[in-house]
């Protein structure tokens, strides 16, 4: 069974070194300037997140998925509920060694019963490569056109 821990101002650098390890291993290709992987890694982006972590209504949650006791993947998500309800997730992932067998499938069902939990009405997120759209679909998201940045969305209600 997966669990989920929220990460708190005291455990995000570990979280932020993951972060790092994942947007160069799963996201990032020979496309993506110096530019936007300085963006990612800047005190900039991380201390926006880390301020938005303290927000209310529409807090930033970064979290860890836990399968017995031992740490699977990790999550960042806002759910706007001075909105919409819309949850938009910033980043999902599971550690590579983990990976198969579902256990995505079940890191989203178990995110999905926190967040709905949480209020969150309906999931959307942009989409970076063609193994994330394949992966998203399955599990029920469908297209939603493209953001403001020419990134494609997906939606999930």
């Amino acid at each position: 069974m997966i669990s989920i821990t929220e990460i708190g101002h005291a455990d995000i650098n570990t979280f932020w070194e993951l972060h790092w390890a994942y947007l160069n291993r799963d996201i990032f290709d020979e496309h993506d300037t110096d530019e936007l992987r300085e963006h990612f890694r800047s005190n900039d982006y991380r201390g926006t997140i880390e301020k938005y972590m303290d927000r209310f209504p529409d807090k930033a949650h970064l979290l860890y998925f836990i399968r017995e006791g031992i740490r699977i993947g990790c999550a960042q998500y806002i759910i706007y509920k001075s909105e919409d309800g819309k949850c938009f997730i910033l980043d999902f992932w599971v550690f590579p060694e983990y990976r198969g067998k579902g256990t995505g499938h079940d890191c989203f069902k178990k995110l999905s019963q926190y967040a709905q939990a949480d209020e969150a009405l309906y999931f959307e997120l942009n989409v970076a490569n063609e193994r994330g759209h394949k992966f998203w679909s399955d599990i029920g998201f469908v297209d939603n056109g493209m953001d403001e940045y020419g990134m494609p969305l997906m939606k999930k209600a």
